[in-house]
């Protein structure tokens, strides 16, 4: 039960992070700023994003494979 939770509440998170990075543009155009198409580093908030997400792609793949080998 609280392992479905978490994997729950973990997904959550998962999508939000994903739909707050875009391909091509900042935080910004998220919010309806135009941004250039220039490919650059990543760089402040959206490498602590990228980083995040990954982690909780991992996180939510061990816990699912968790979920099925306990139960």
């Amino acid at each position: 039960m609280v392992l479905d939770i978490i994997i729950l509440l973990n997904g959550i998170f998962l999508v939000i992070l994903i739909l707050l990075q875009q391909r091509g543009g900042s935080l910004g155009t998220f919010f309806g700023f135009s941004g250039s198409l220039n490919f650059t580093q990543r760089r402040g908030l959206e490498k602590y994003f990228y980083h995040i997400t990954w982690f909780l792609a991992i996180l939510f793949l061990g816990l699912s494979y968790l979920r099925i080998v306990i139960f």
